[in-house]
């Protein structure tokens, strides 16, 4: 395999993974939560926990892969050191969006999946969080565009 189809790989794998990512959250929000109020409570927060649950899942294997084909690119072109400060601030952003997953996974995500019966602020909170994140992963698009130039 020629070298720089290795390293276009590399990014295939990078930016599949973010559009995962980052695609799965917006669909969650702006998509299945709306939907859900078609569904009872007891429906809403079963298919909802399922949903989450099916997502972070993919999140846990996806958001791994993300880092690591980030900062094999980085070494790639020449380490740390020498790379712009988009580039930076994606590894800046891509890191505080894997700290807030942690946040919501270990936090309202769990508390939600240990209850009898979920409660809708729970999930407010959740989506909250979601949002947060959805903004990171638009502002490491945005730093990504700008890294790339015309």
């Amino acid at each position: 395999m020629s070298h720089s189809i290795l390293w276009s790989l590399v990014l295939a794998i990078h930016l599949t993974g973010m559009a995962a990512w980052v695609g799965g959250m917006v669909y969650a929000v702006f998509v299945l939560r709306p939907s859900l109020s078609l569904l009872d409570a007891t429906q809403r927060a079963s298919v909802h926990l399922q949903t989450l649950g099916r997502f972070f899942r993919i999140v846990w294997h996806t958001m791994p892969m993300v880092l690591v084909t980030g900062w094999l690119m980085i070494l790639h072109e020449g380490g740390f050191a020498v790379v712009s400060w988009q580039v930076n601030a994606m590894q800046l952003l891509g890191l505080a969006m894997a700290g807030l997953f942690a946040r919501i996974y270990f936090g309202p995500y769990q508390k939600a999946r240990r209850a009898i019966r979920p409660q809708p602020a729970t999930f407010d909170s959740i989506r909250s969080l979601v949002l947060v994140n959805i903004t990171l992963g638009v502002l490491t698009i945005l730093a990504a565009a700008m890294a790339r130039g015309l």
